[in-house]
C-alpha cells in the first residue's frame, strides 16, 4: 500500500506553507535537505523522488516549478500509475496541478490546497476548464467501469472535448446519471433508449448501462453496478470453466459482465467451492444466502419441482437474484448449464430495481421554509421533477420556483388523500418522476405513513431525502445550544394532545420529569393544557419561545418564561405552524464543551493529559 504525501521543502522560507499543510493533510510527512525540526532530513531531493516515487500517492513541491519538473522528469511512466503531484510557491500563493490531474487527483488537490491556503490554483487541464465532464474521474466518482469501445479511451476523451456531436444514453438512474442529465454540455443529446440515438448525426456515444450495443459509432461505456446473479448447482460442483461460460452466456445476451454487483444462492450452496470461484472471477463482494422459505416467497417465471424436492425451494437462481435485486426484473431468467460430468448449474440475472429508469417518487423534506434551507439534494429533486407535489400552507411555493419548463406544479391543501394518491401514480405509471414535498424533516409529523402504504401496496419505488426540522431552525433562530454540558443532554421532539390522543406513555407531564430542552410541534391551539402539564415538573420561570413560521418572511419569535406561554401564544395570535420551546437551553451561556480542550484526545488531535471524559 502506498504512502499517503510527501511535502518537499524545497529551502526553509517554504517552512510555514509546509507546517500548514502537514496539519491538514493526513498522512504527510515534510522532507528538507536542511536540518529544520518538525522535518525529515533527506540527502538530495532528486534521488529521494527517484527511489520513492512509487511509494508515495502523492507528491507537494514547495519552491520552485524548475526543481519540481527536473526531479519527476526521470520517473515518469504512465497516467494510471503515476502519483500525484503539485507545486507551490515558497509564499504560497500559488498552486499548480503538475502531473496525474485527473487519475491521480491531483486538479482535486490543487483546489483543496489553494482552499486551505488562500492561494490561486492553477489547473491547465481542458476538460476543467471548459466546465465539460472530467470522463476519466466519473468511474471512481460513481461506481461504474469505463469500457472504451471503437477508440481508445484518449481518444474517446479527446473526442468529446472537442466538442464531437454526442449521444449520451441512459439507461439506468442513478446520482451520476442525475448529474450528468443536470450538467449537460451544448454539445450533448441525451437519450434513454438505444432505438433514440440518431446514430447518423453524432461521432460519440457515452452509454452509462449495463447492456452491449453494436454499433459503427465509437462507444464509452460506464458500467453501473446493477446486475444481481443468482445461482445454484449441484453438491460439489466442480468450477472449472463456469465462470467464463457465465460470462459468455451474458455477452450473448447482451450484459456486461462488469456490471455484476453481487452473487446470490440458497443457503445449502453457501459452502459450494463454485459459489466461491464464481465471486472471486467476477470481483463481487456483495454476497446474499437465503433461506428456502425466503425464496419461496418470489414468484418466478421458471420453478422446478426437482429443485423443489432438493431444497424446499422451487427456485434458486432466480429468486435469489430477484430478492437481491430488491424486487427488480428479470433480465435473464433462468439458464442450465453443464460443462463436465456431475457439474450441473443455473443462474439468473436480475436488473437492480432501485436502477431502473421509470417511475420514482421522491419524498422530500422542504426545510423550515426559507428556499436556501433544502438540501442541495432535495434541490436537484424539485428541479428534475416532473411533478411537484407540495405540502399547501406549509411549504412557501417559493421553493417550488426552480422547476424545469413543463413540470407540474400542485398543492396538496386542496386535495383529499386518494386525490393525490391518484395524481402522484398518474405520473409513476407514465415513468416519471415525482417530488412529495414535506415541511421540515418529511419523518417528524410528516404524515408520509400512509403515503409509504400506499407506494408498498402497488409496488411504486420510492425514497426519502432528509430535511432541516423545525427544531433546528428554533436552534438557529434563538441562538441557543439545545444542549448544554453537564446539565441538559436530551432534546424531546413531541406534541400536545389534540384531536389525536398521545399514548399514555407519553404525556406532557411524563416527558417534563426530564426537564430536557422540549421542542413542541403543532401545538398552539391548545397551549393552555401545554402549559398546565409542563408546570408540574418545570419551574415557572423557566426560559420558553414561541417561534412563528421560522425562516419564513414573516418569522416571528417571542421569548418569556412558563408562566406565561399560554398569554404569549394567544396574545400574539399565534396558529399551528408554531414551534414551542422550553428549557434552559435558551440563551444559555453557561457550561464548557470539553471537545476543545487541550486535554481531550480525538483521532485528529493528542491532548497532553489523555482523554477529557
Amino acid at each position: 500500500m502506498k504512502k499517503k504525501t510527501a511535502i518537499i521543502l524545497v529551502s526553509p522560507s517554504g517552512l510555514p506553507v509546509a507546517s500548514v499543510l502537514q496539519k491538514e493533510l493526513e498522512q504527510s510527512t515534510v522532507y528538507t535537505t536542511a536540518p529544520v525540526e518538525g522535518c525529515t532530513q533527506i540527502d538530495h531531493i532528486a534521488a529521494f523522488v527517484e527511489q520513492s516515487f512509487t511509494e508515495f500517492s502523492t507528491f507537494i513541491f514547495i519552491g520552485a516549478m524548475g526543481i519540481c519538473v527536473r526531479s519527476i522528469a526521470p520517473c515518469l511512466g504512465h497516467k494510471h500509475t503515476d502519483p500525484a503531484v503539485i507545486n507551490v510557491d515558497s509564499t504560497g500563493k500559488y498552486v499548480v496541478s503538475v502531473l496525474s490531474g485527473h487519475v491521480g487527483g491531483a486538479n482535486e488537490l490543487t483546489r483543496h490546497v489553494a482552499s486551505v491556503l488562500g492561494a490561486e490554483p492553477v489547473i491547465t487541464t481542458q476538460s476543467d476548464n471548459s466546465g465539460l465532464w472530467a470522463l476519466d474521474l466519473l468511474p471512481s466518482l460513481y461506481h461504474w467501469v469505463a469500457e472504451p469501445c471503437g477508440a481508445s479511451m484518449n481518444q474517446l476523451i479527446a473526442a468529446f472535448v472537442n466538442g464531437e456531436p454526442t449521444a449520451l444514453l441512459l439507461e439506468v438512474r442513478d446520482a451520476g446519471t442525475s448529474y450528468l442529465e443536470r450538467t449537460l454540455p451544448p454539445h450533448v443529446h441525451v437519450c434513454y433508449r438505444y432505438e433514440d440515438i440518431p446514430v447518423a448525426d453524432v461521432g460519440l456515444i457515452i452509454a452509462v448501462t449495463p447492456r452491449i450495443y453494436t454499433v459503427d459509432v465509437p462507444v464509452l461505456y460506464f458500467r453501473p453496478k446493477v446486475l444481481h446473479l443468482g445461482m445454484g448447482c449441484r453438491k460439489e460442483a466442480h468450477p472449472q470453466g463456469v465462470s467464463e461460460y457465465i460470462k459468455e452466456e451474458l455477452v450473448k445476451s447482451g450484459l456486461s459482465p462488469l456490471s455484476v454487483v453481487s452473487l446470490s444462492t440458497i443457503d445449502l450452496k453457501k459452502e459450494e467451492p463454485l459459489l466461491a470461484n464464481l465471486q472471486q472471477s467476477f470481483g463481487v463482494n456483495e454476497l446474499h444466502i437465503y433461506s428456502g422459505d425466503e425464496l419461496n416467497e418470489v414468484a418466478v417465471p421458471h420453478p422446478s419441482e426437482k429443485v423443489d424436492t432438493v431444497t424446499g425451494t422451487s427456485s434458486v437462481a432466480e429468486a435469489s437474484a430477484i430478492l437481491a435485486s430488491d424486487g427488480g426484473a428479470l433480465c435473464l431468467e433462468k439458464q442450465k448449464g453443464v460443462l463436465t460430468e456431475n457439474s450441473h448449474f443455473t443462474f439468473a440475472v436480475a436488473m437492480d430495481s432501485g436502477a431502473c429508469r421509470g417511475g420514482h417518487i421522491e419524498i422530500v423534506g422542504a426545510g423550515p421554509g426559507d428556499p436556501d434551507l433544502i438540501s442541495v439534494k432535495g434541490r436537484h429533486f424539485l428541479e428534475e421533477a416532473d411533478l411537484i407535489l407540495y405540502a399547501g400552507s406549509l411549504v412557501p411555493r417559493e421553493l417550488t420556483y426552480c422547476a424545469k419548463k413543463g413540470a407540474t406544479v400542485r398543492s396538496s391543501a386542496s386535495l383529499a388523500l386518494e386525490e393525490q394518491f391518484a395524481l402522484m401514480k398518474e405520473f409513476y405509471d407514465r415513468g416519471q418522476l415525482v417530488v412529495r414535498l414535506h415541511t421540515g424533516d418529511p419523518c417528524i409529523y410528516g404524515a408520509i405513513q400512509e403515503q409509504m402504504a400506499f407506494f408498498d401496496q402497488y409496488g411504486m419505488r420510492y425514497h426519502i431525502t432528509p430535511g432541516i426540522s423545525s427544531f433546528q431552525a428554533a436552534a438557529a433562530a434563538l441562538q441557543s445550544q439545545f444542549t448544554i454540558p453537564e446539565k441538559v443532554q436530551t432534546i424531546i421532539l413531541t406534541r400536545g394532545e389534540g384531536r389525536t390522543p398521545m399514548p399514555d406513555k407519553e404525556k406532557l407531564h411524563l416527558l417534563a420529569r426530564s426537564q430536557s430542552t422540549m421542542c413542541i410541534f403543532l401545538s398552539a391551539g391548545v397551549v393552555d393544557q401545554v402549559q398546565a402539564e409542563l408546570l408540574q415538573h418545570y419551574p415557572p420561570t423557566t426560559p420558553v419561545a414561541a417561534c412563528y413560521h421560522l425562516t419564513w418572511k414573516d418569522e416571528r419569535i417571542y421569548r418569556g418564561e412558563l408562566q406565561n406561554l399560554a398569554s404569549i401564544v394567544k396574545e400574539n395570535n399565534l396558529t399551528l405552524t408554531t414551534m414551542i420551546v422550553v428549557g434552559d437551553a435558551i440563551d444559555n451561556r453557561e457550561g464548557l464543551s470539553k471537545l476543545y480542550s487541550h486535554k481531550f484526545t480525538h483521532l485528529f488531535r493528542k491532548g497532553t493529559e489523555g482523554d477529557a471524559k
